[in-house]
């Protein structure tokens, strides 16, 4: 039974090693986390554009249950109201419906779906269901890794709730916004690949937009970003994002850092 195990660890590590530049920072990929695994994350956002700077906090679960279904559970903890306090949660879920693969090439499907909560006012035009908004989220991704290169591409659709009671005069109050991105990531080190204790390291460039259909305001973001691969259990990103184009000035996510932190634990699940 030991050695069962630890063969059932080495191939974990090596499924993370050989796929570990779909480990978009800022986006998800359509693979999922390996079968009967827990992840636990943490990741600061910092924003600099509120006036001022502000931070939020994202405590986070992630669990797979098998090869085509994963969860999360996250908290959203900030200090852009004043004090900082707890904001709110989420939980989000995603279906891995296709898979083709090929020699060190494979293409993966998923659909996605998302409810999220907040307290928070509504200040902004942007709907971001990671801390400053009530609503429901769904949509798809798509995922093609070339050998170190991997591509992935997102379309989703949220719906806030509405918060009358949070409401402040004169403040907008968004309803529906189409999110887009394209992500593209590339395995830097190891050149070779020996054993799945190497470090990994990856960079990656993604684009982020979104859309409000009711009144046609846009934005889209670069966020180039470095991550650090451990023992293929233990990651950590870095990433800025900045808006390139757009007219949906008025939005939190617009000028923001992310450090992120992740730990993984195989196989925990029976």
């Amino acid at each position: 039974m030991k050695r069962i195990f630890i063969l059932a660890l080495v191939l974990a590590g090596a499924f993370n090693h050989a796929f570990s530049q779909e480990l978009y920072v800022f986006t998800e990929p359509a693979s999922n986390m390996p079968t009967k695994s827990i992840g636990v994350r943490i990741t600061n956002e910092g924003m600099f554009n509120n006036p001022g700077f502000v931070s939020r906090t994202i405590p986070e679960v992630m669990i797979g249950f098998n090869k085509n279904l994963m969860a999360h559970a996250q908290a959203f903890l900030s200090d852009m109201d004043g004090k900082y306090r707890l904001e709110g949660g989420s939980l989000y879920a995603k279906y891995r419906f296709l898979s083709i693969d090929d020699a060190q090439s494979h293409f993966r499907a998923a659909a996605f779906g998302r409810i999220s909560t907040s307290k928070r006012p509504t200040y902004t035009r942007d709907i971001n269901l990671e801390g400053d908004n009530s609503g429901v989220q769904g949509g798809v991704i798509f995922t093609q890794l070339l050998h170190k290169l991997a591509l992935s591409a997102t379309l989703g659709y949220a719906h806030a709730f509405e918060n009358s009671d949070r409401q402040i005069a004169g403040m907008p109050r968004p309803n529906n916004m189409l999110s887009y991105s394209l992500s593209s990531g590339y395995l830097v080190l190891p050149f070779v690949y020996k054993n799945y204790k190497e470090p990994n390291f990856n960079v990656y460039f993604e684009m982020l937009g979104k859309t409000d259909p009711a009144t046609g305001q846009s934005y889209l973001d670069l966020a180039p970003a470095l991550q650090v691969i451990l023992n293929s259990t233990t990651r950590i990103d870095l990433g800025y994002r900045f808006q390139a184009a757009g007219n949906m000035t008025d939005r939190y996510t617009k000028n923001m850092y992310l450090l992120r932190a992740e730990f993984n634990f195989f196989n925990v699940l029976k």
